[in-house]
């Protein structure tokens, strides 16, 4: 079992089905608003979501096998602990699964066309993995979008076929909410993109990856990605300004959870040279956006109680 968690990166999934549940549990059911999906289907919704991306990784690691075996041989499972055949078997049954419960769900709420959604999604990913990723800068919009759209997704399925002339004005700004985060999602993962990509660079640049660093050298690459980290930075101190300036513990909250460590982050970032040091700095990016999209239970408590 251990070897099948390594191939499909849990750690990175679990935090896309909190991101889900968050919405749900700690937004959506605060709102007094019709939902579209019954609980148990809301988490069919993220149970698809999450075997898509699970094969988008199993995916990625069958065609990485040489380069990991460069940026990170004690983490290689494709060829060593599990066989490429059955790696391929595993990809096969994680889209079949996601695929098929996208069809229920799109039926549920009689909207079958939007079944599409979930196959373009595992065909993207495997565009990504076998063509895109090698393209610079390409491989790391696609991948941010794809985090991004797993947040519009919640919408579309949960509160879109719920909305009616009625509740319609109420619904599109519950909806607008989402797409800020939709949007602080792609832009945290974009840099965080890169920053794997300087993590990896060694290897990438021996198996012909044209990765940003690849491209243009480590040292431009961090001055690139310190300049990309203030778009999040002064969108956030906007967004604040304009609608969350009286709610104070929101306020606070963002100041030391999200912003004080983006600005530790932009620090860092001007002087990073080393493996560790990047691998640090993304792992800090992913605490980031945990604690990001946890602030919108924040929001909501802090607007029941206290607005």
């Amino acid at each position: 079992m251990f070897p099948f968690l390594k191939l499909i990166r849990y750690q990175n999934l679990l935090l896309l089905a909190f991101m889900q549940l968050i919405f749900r549990y700690g937004f959506f059911k605060f709102q007094s608003i019709p939902l579209s999906l019954a609980d148990w289907q809301y988490l069919l919704l993220v149970l698809s979501t999450v075997l898509l991306a699970a094969g988008g990784y199993v995916i990625n690691n069958i065609v990485d096998q040489n380069t990991d075996n460069d940026n990170k041989p004690n983490d290689v499972v494709v060829g060593k602990i599990i066989s490429e055949a059955k790696a391929y078997n595993i990809y096969v049954v994680l889209n079949c699964v996601g695929v098929g419960i996208g069809f229920y769900l799109s039926n549920v709420i009689m909207k079958p066309g939007f079944a599409s959604i979930f196959i373009l999604i595992a065909a993207t990913l495997y565009l990504y993995a076998t063509s895109l990723k090698q393209m610079v800068l390409i491989g790391n919009i696609i991948v941010a979008l794809l985090l991004a759209f797993s947040v519009v997704i919640i919408g579309i399925f949960d509160l879109y076929p719920a909305t009616y002339e009625g509740n319609q004005a109420q619904m599109s700004i519950i909806f607008s909410i989402l797409l800020d985060y939709a949007i602080f999602t792609f832009f945290l993962n974009f840099i965080r993109e890169i920053v794997k990509d300087l993590e990896d660079v060694n290897g990438d640049y021996n198996h012909g990856i044209y990765t940003l660093p690849v491209a243009v050298g480590i040292s431009r690459t961090t001055k690139i990605v310190f300049a990309l980290s203030f778009i999040p930075i002064i969108g956030i101190l906007f967004y604040i300004y304009n609608n969350l300036f009286l709610l104070i513990y929101t306020t606070i909250y963002f100041l030391f959870f999200v912003i004080g460590p983006l600005l530790y982050f932009t620090i860092k970032i001007w002087n990073a040279k080393t493996k560790k040091d990047f691998n640090q700095l993304s792992l800090l990016l992913k605490w980031i956006l945990f604690f990001g999209i946890l602030s919108i239970v924040v929001i909501t408590i802090n607007m029941k109680y206290n607005a």
